[in-house]
């Protein structure tokens, strides 16, 4: 007998025990599948008898595998992108003006390397005829491969458009697929004789994927259960290039299940200690998931109709840990209305005023004759969301780690008087006197902010800095609610974001490039007229 038979059979029996009563424990202390090993016959009467209750199980269980009507998350979501009509002129004007910053701050993400290796087609050499072109690059490419170059492109600095809620995100990323499938089919139809897909298309595919990702942020935390917020770029990309590929509302449902039904992003890759470049290529990824996941569908794949809702096996259960998604208004326009953009500093949202402040305080500083050396401590007055964030302590050791601590953030601005994307390089952040600074500063949440950050006729991102000198002198403190890229601040933010789109534009593709594409892009009218195709190649490099 082997050492497992012993000392599974041989257990510890009372001597007052009955002979068959101590047969009965033994057998129970022996496991199922040992003692079917060692008594065959038992092995098969015990099968015989499971198959024979399997075949005999009530009718009742059979029945339960009826399939449900789809999750009414799905139908609304496909029922607004096929149906619904979009009428706000402040969201198309808001459109073009998105378009166009989303696509130069691509183009400035092209003078970094770590960026540009991850780009091109998976195989060296390799051209898609009547592909997508990536702008900025020779490369034409499948929709699949293009939607992550371009997406990756868009958001490797952190400088395009942001959306702030229970969860937090970029809308504009949604264009990584968008544009990636609308200049493919671009290309294809005209190669068939077919009509292209108009600029116009583009923008109403983002103003409808705006609303949907903004939307499903309102109140609905994913960060809390440790998701990445590139689950609804994949979502929205999702549903709106379903219908720029032709797929009708009930393929467009099944297009939207599958990507709440593939594997999710965890967002660990955004915090301490895992801050790394995957945050600046996942929504690429997202991008490239979504267009594969609308041509699997358009090739033939059904959909899971309650991908959601499914008991144990849903993305309810098994992920969001509630009952279900909330929603503080049905899908219109409102999301691009008010989306916020980053016009003067490359970094994360939730310290743009901090940032602010900061350039503020650096000519007070001059004025009175001071410098950072001169600086005892640092108060900075915050909303929760960014101090669970960006709020960080300790090392920062790569680029994603630095646009993504409000202390460097500050730091930089009270130096030198400027915040680019070239200051997270390793050469700046090698000042000592950065990491100096950030030790004298604390972060303290203001509740008020953190309160006016969530209300709907607000939408506030504040942030106020007060500085103490070593000579005991405490600086007026300077506070600012509104960041230049909000609504409310849209008249002054404008002709800035024009110069920002500029100069990467002419940084990337030269001031000749830049003037037709300008020319090309200034009225909604004009712009929403070209084909996608034509309007694409103005950003195209033979090199």
């Amino acid at each position: 007998m082997s050492f497992l038979a012993r000392h599974t059979t041989r257990a510890a029996i009372p001597r007052t025990l009955s002979r068959r009563t101590a047969a009965a424990v033994r057998a129970a202390s022996t496991p199922f599948l040992l003692r079917n090993q060692l008594n065959p016959v038992l092995k098969t009467r015990q099968f015989s008898a499971v198959s024979s209750s399997m075949m005999s199980a009530p009718a009742s269980i059979v029945k339960q595998n009826v399939r449900p009507e789809p999750d009414q998350v799905l139908q609304d979501i496909a029922d607004y992108v096929h149906n619904y009509e979009i009428t706000s002129p402040l969201a198309w004007e808001t459109a073009r003006l998105c378009l166009i910053d989303t696509l130069g701050c691509g183009l400035e993400a092209l003078n970094f390397e770590q960026c540009t290796n991850l780009l091109g087609p998976v195989v060296e050499g390799t051209t898609v005829p009547n592909g997508t072109r990536v702008p900025g690059t020779p490369y034409q490419l499948d929709p699949i491969r293009g939607a992550f170059n371009i997406g990756t492109a868009i958001r490797w600095l952190d400088y395009n458009d942001c959306w702030l809620a229970a969860e937090w995100g970029h809308p504009s990323d949604n264009l990584g697929g968008i544009l990636a499938v609308a200049d493919w089919l671009a290309r294809t139809n005209k190669a068939k004789g077919l009509p292209a897909p108009k600029v116009k298309d583009v923008l109403e595919a983002m103003i409808k994927a705006h609303e949907i990702q903004g939307c499903l942020a309102l109140e609905n935390s994913f960060n809390r259960v440790g998701l990445d917020h590139v689950v609804l770029v994949k979502v929205a990309t999702t549903a709106v290039v379903s219908k720029m590929l032709g797929l009708n509302r009930e393929q467009t449902i099944d297009a939207v299940s599958q990507a709440w039904v593939d594997g999710q992003s965890l967002r660990t890759y955004r915090h301490v200690p895992n801050t790394m470049s995957r945050k600046s290529w996942a929504a690429g990824d997202a991008c490239s998931r979504a267009v594969n996941l609308a041509l699997l569908v358009k090739n033939g794949v059904g959909g899971i109709p309650s991908v959601l809702t499914a008991k144990t096996w849903g993305f309810y259960d098994v992920l969001f840990k509630t009952e279900g998604f909330k929603f503080q208004r049905p899908y219109g326009s409102y999301v691009m209305e008010n989306v916020l953009f980053k016009i003067s500093y490359p970094a994360e949202f939730h310290s743009q005023t901090a940032c602010e402040a900061a350039m503020t305080l650096h000519h007070e500083l001059k004025k009175i004759g001071k410098t950072t050396d001169d600086i005892a401590s640092i108060r900075i007055r915050t909303q929760e969301a960014a101090i669970r964030i960006i709020d960080k302590k300790g090392p920062l050791n790569n680029y994603a780690d630095r646009d993504h601590c409000i202390q460097y953030m500050v730091a930089v601005p009270l130096i030198y008087g400027r915040l680019t994307t070239q200051d997270y390089s390793d050469e700046v952040a090698s000042d000592p006197r950065i990491d100096a600074l950030r030790e004298k500063m604390e972060c303290v949440e203001d509740k008020t902010y953190s309160v006016e950050y969530h209300a709907p006729d607000k939408r506030s991102i504040g942030n106020a800095i007060q500085i103490t000198l070593k000579d005991g002198t405490i600086m007026d403190e300077v506070a600012v609610e509104y960041p230049v890229g909000h609504k409310f601040r849209r008249d002054e933010g404008i002709p800035l974001l024009l110069q920002k789109f500029e100069r990467h534009v002419t940084k990337r593709l030269g001031k000749e490039k830049f003037d037709a594409i300008i020319n090309a892009s200034k009225e909604l009218d004009g712009i929403s007229k070209k084909d996608v195709d034509e309007y694409v190649d103005l950003y195209v490099t033979k090199e």
